[in-house]
């Protein structure tokens, strides 16, 4: 009988699964070295290495109950894909395995080698899921839960009235391992201790297990529906300032809103329009074409993608997930470097988008790197901003003096200002102007006088505030308007003046 040496790839490839269909058989040796890999990796929260052990135990179990042979060789130590090929070239066994890198090897060898070929079965992963599936929710000990619907309208529904028993939550876990070698557009994206984030073919699957959680878990996300920027219906000058003017995009929404999907839907109209678009993500789980090159932030320091994305100069560069200080400073230098950026960040409001940017660049050059704020909200665009560099008097303040560089945030359809960020002191300050102008001196001073004359109209005119009224009811501007209108200007600094309406008004 054939002495068959494991490697890890053949543990994750599930060898369990062969040998009950009689595709193999043998003696199964396997190396102390691996082992020891092995353990060391699962100490420190791989869930590969946690797999590839629970594969071993499963085929132990199997050797007594069809009765073949499982045995410990080798010595610990050294690099353990060396050790393997020199213990089968020492002892003239089979090395067996799923991976092709360590095939080309062995053969260069001269080494004895059994290629496993992937298995052509259904994943039970995608049991769960069906046309309305947003995504699918498994944990150890309790109930499969999904979500169905659209981003903004879903409905969290249980999918088996029975808890999910840790064993089957693992067994999943091996089969989302195993595929994803032969699954085409699928790789393990980031490798962490107690936690695995895979990219498999259309799904993204989060795996997690103890101590970093409290049981396995898994978290397979998928895209819904792929829609086109023409999909959104939007307001043709917003279209126009896409197409001519923006080059700093922000696109912000609270989770399971639809930020990804806008943004990808953005990427392929600009990929359309001749112009070449790249993206960087974290994880690559946009669905995009082939012309458009898809960056991995794991993959790669940030330094690195600096560097090839200013020497390629894309025209557009989609940004998703930023998150931390690294994320805000590539896309703020590749901005200032000249290429068109469009990031992807969670906000619960637009401004609160834009303040995360506030704090880590000089004021004067916001709008340089951000010109339009995109706010999606249930899969539609619900808000739109663009900003505007300009010196003025803050409103609210009052004194010509205290004029100064102004960032005004405007609703982009309307072109009404919301928002006016300006340093006050050593303090960056994001005021809501809408709210000013609810208390502004033209309304008080209004307030003032109406109860007594409802048509005056207040004014301001270089520097000071000037009352009208109509002629026919002078007798109505009696001591005690005026003494409240006397109390304004002491109180405020200000100037009020009264004048008579022109027949005409």
């Amino acid at each position: 009988m054939s002495e068959l040496l494991l490697d890890k790839s053949s543990l994750l490839q599930g060898i369990t699964r062969y040998i009950e269909r009689n595709l193999i058989n043998g003696t199964f040796l396997i190396h102390r070295a691996l082992l020891n890999q092995l353990e060391e990796e699962s100490r420190q929260g791989l869930v590969t290495s946690d797999i590839a052990l629970e594969e071993i135990n499963r085929l132990k179990q199997l050797s007594e109950r069809y009765l073949f042979a499982v045995e410990l060789v080798g010595k610990e130590g050294g690099d353990v894909d060396r050790e393997l090929r020199n213990y089968c070239m020492e002892r003239g066994c089979t090395l067996l395995t799923a991976d092709e890198l360590q095939k080309k090897m062995s053969d260069l060898l001269g080494i004895n080698t059994r290629y496993l070929e992937p298995l052509s079965e259904p994943l039970s992963i995608e049991k769960f899921f069906d046309g309305d599936t947003m995504s699918v929710h498994l944990k150890e000990d309790t109930q499969p839960k999904a979500k169905r619907g659209r981003p903004g309208d879903w409905e969290f529904v249980v999918l088996n009235d029975s808890p999910m028993p840790g064993s089957e939550v693992k067994k999943i876990v091996s089969e989302i391992l195993n595929s994803i070698r032969w699954t085409k557009g699928s790789f393990i994206e980031i490798e962490r201790k107690g936690s695995t984030i895979v990219q498999l073919s259309n799904y993204r699957i989060v795996i997690t297990r103890p101590p970093l959680s409290d049981g396995w878990e898994i978290t397979a996300t998928r895209p819904v529906a792929r829609k086109t920027l023409e999909d959104y219906g939007l307001n043709s000058d917003l279209v126009q300032r896409l197409e001519q003017r923006a080059e700093g995009i922000l696109i912000a929404g609270s989770p399971g809103m639809g930020k990804t999907t806008f943004a990808q839907a953005l990427a392929e109209y600009y990929m359309k329009k001749g112009k070449i678009v790249k993206t960087i993500e974290s994880p690559r789980d946009m669905h995009l074409p082939p012309d458009i090159t898809q960056y991995s932030k794991n993959y790669a320091e940030i330094g690195e993608l600096h560097d090839i994305l200013l020497l390629s100069r894309p025209d557009y560069t989609v940004y998703d997930e930023m998150r931390n200080d690294e994320d805000f400073r590539l896309y703020i230098d590749l901005r200032l470097g000249g290429i068109g950026m469009i990031g992807v960040v969670h906000a619960t409001t637009a401004i609160d988008a834009i303040h995360r940017f506030l704090n880590r660049v000089d004021l004067g050059t916001v709008p340089g790197i951000l010109d339009t704020v995109i706010f999606i909200n249930k899969g539609t665009v619900e808000k739109v901003y663009s900003l505007e560099m300009t010196v003025k008097v803050p409103e609210g303040l009052r004194e010509a003096d205290l004029a100064r560089p102004v960032v005004q945030i405007k609703d982009f359809l309307n072109d009404k200002v919301e928002y006016e960020v300006y340093v006050f002191g050593e303090q960056t300050m994001i005021v809501p102007v809408s709210r000013l102008n609810v208390n502004t001196m033209e309304n008080r001073i209004t307030k003032a006088i109406t109860g007594v004359i409802p048509d005056a109209v207040v004014k301001k005119e270089n520097g000071e505030y000037v009352v009208e009224i109509p002629r026919e009811v002078i007798p109505n501007f009696n001591r005690k308007v005026n003494t409240k209108l006397r109390k304004l200007e002491k109180k405020h600094g200000i100037k009020i003046r009264i004048r008579l309406m022109d027949k005409e008004t």
